[in-house]
């Protein structure tokens, strides 16, 4: 008995029926539209149930020139405006300036708060994900590009608008409030400085002074002590010479008394005192020789020496002794040093403190005072959104419609090649259709006897 069976032919994996495909998939269309339709209402959910979400956003630039002029024109603090831009970026990026912004303003960051969480880490978190700082590459030749953009994200219900304007403003005035303590204590250090050189100078002055007093009054002391032992020495010699004519006076009257002179007379009215002439007579004598003292005779002597037995200074006889008085009562009081003692204001006789006195009462007059001081323009203030940043409900309705659509028809392929891998063959064995189960195609699939191979197979 012989039977013969016959394979069918066996499609090359290489051929893709397209059509077939298609037929396969369509075929599943409830498939594909209830898959479909359920990720859509699921995004559809998302997209209506989720908190929505809001970006704003602020944008700081530079101030004009004009704005900071007083400030980098005091001399004290130097302050060019894309530097102020700079400082007022890092202080909305100090973590310590954002942490005391939200320890002040706790009521608008009620929202941010998780129950079992701190302060610290409530802020941790709106910190990290709620807000960012955005700054320009750095392009020192346009300095037009400079800005500082500060933008947040939150959840409906803040009232963003007030969180970031007010940081905004908080971190303003922070840096306002620094900058007015670094003047101020850059003017105090400077004034401290100033008054120091002045104190120095005012030192030195009153060395100055009580080194010139100390040296007139030296001066005056060397001169007194002079003039005294001047007048010391001159009296004495006033009183050896009076011990001296008193010593020639007594002498005079021993010899006048001798010769019998009791008048006063000359050598030639002596000599011819015995002669008596009638008549007047004239004498004339001519003598470079002077006349003996005794010649004054006894009267006149004694008169004289009672006269100087009698005095009792000798000051009146030379003139020298009357000066020395005068020169040392003028020593009494010295007028320069009473001008000097007296002087009531000794600041404006120091010398060479004008410009101390100058820049110190500059740097009183100057305010410190920065309140009105502009440090940055506000480009653009943060406002109210129109609508949320995410979720964007129609992008996420299609997105989700799309997204359905790619899932069911990849589950309706899936199910076609299962359904492929899962088809029975028939085999035609003496006659009779005998079912035979079709290998799944892998690779090059080699047709056993050609394309229509047939065997037969014979008992």
């Amino acid at each position: 008995m012989s039977n013969s069976f016959r394979i069918p032919p066996v499609r090359s994996s290489d051929e893709i029926d397209l059509v077939a495909l298609f037929k396969s998939v369509w075929l599943q269309k409830k498939l594909l539209l209830s898959v479909t339709v359920g990720v859509g209402l699921i995004a559809v959910c998302y997209a209506f149930l989720a908190t929505p979400q809001y970006q704003i956003s602020s944008v700081l630039r530079p101030s004009a020139i004009n704005e900071l002029d007083a400030l980098n024109r005091s001399e004290v603090y130097s302050l060019p405006p894309v530097d102020a831009l700079l400082k007022v970026g890092a202080a909305l990026e100090s973590y310590d300036i954002r942490l005391a912004f939200f320890r002040a303003n706790q009521k608008l960051f009620e929202k941010f708060v998780r129950p079992g969480q701190t302060l610290e880490q409530s802020f941790e978190e709106f910190n990290r994900n709620s807000i960012r700082l955005i700054l320009p590459d750095s392009d020192k030749k346009n300095p037009l590009n400079a800005y500082v953009k500060l933008e947040m994200t939150y959840p409906k219900g803040v009232d963003g608008v007030a969180i970031l304007n007010g940081f905004v403003d908080y971190a303003i005035n922070n840096e306002r409030e620094q900058i007015a303590a670094d003047v101020n204590v850059i003017v105090k250090n400077r004034l401290a400085e100033l008054k120091g050189k002045f104190d120095s100078a005012r030192s030195n002055y009153d060395i100055d002074k009580e080194a010139k007093i100390a040296s007139l009054r030296e001066v005056d002391s060397l001169k007194r002590a002079q003039l005294q032992d001047e007048l010391k020495a001159l009296r004495a010699q006033l009183k050896v010479l009076r011990s001296d004519r008193i010593a020639q006076l007594n002498e005079a009257i021993g010899i006048a008394r001798s010769l019998g002179i009791q008048k006063p007379a000359t050598p030639s009215s002596f000599g011819d005192s015995a002669n008596v002439h009638g008549g007047s007579v004239i004498r004339t004598e001519v003598n470079n020789q002077q006349i003996p003292l005794y010649f004054l005779g006894v009267e006149a002597l004694k008169a004289e020496l009672v006269a100087l037995e009698q005095r009792k200074s000798d000051d009146f006889t030379d003139p020298r002794v009357t000066q020395i008085g005068k020169e040392l009562q003028m020593l009494t009081v010295n007028r320069e040093i009473e001008v000097l003692s007296a002087r009531k204001n000794e600041d404006v006789f120091l010398a060479g403190v004008q410009p101390l006195r100058a820049e110190m009462a500059r740097l009183n007059g100057l305010s410190t005072d920065m309140a009105g001081l502009r440090l940055v323009a506000v480009d653009q203030q943060a406002l109210e959104p129109l609508a949320p940043s995410k979720p964007n409900r129609l992008l996420v309705v299609v997105l989700g419609l799309f997204a359905g659509a790619v899932l069911a028809v990849a589950i309706a392929l899936i199910r076609h090649v299962f359904r492929i891998s899962g088809t029975h063959g028939h085999v035609e064995v003496a006659g009779a259709s005998v079912p035979f189960l079709q290998p799944r195609p892998q690779g090059d699939v080699m047709s056993i006897g050609g394309s229509q191979a047939e065997r037969s197979t014979r008992n």
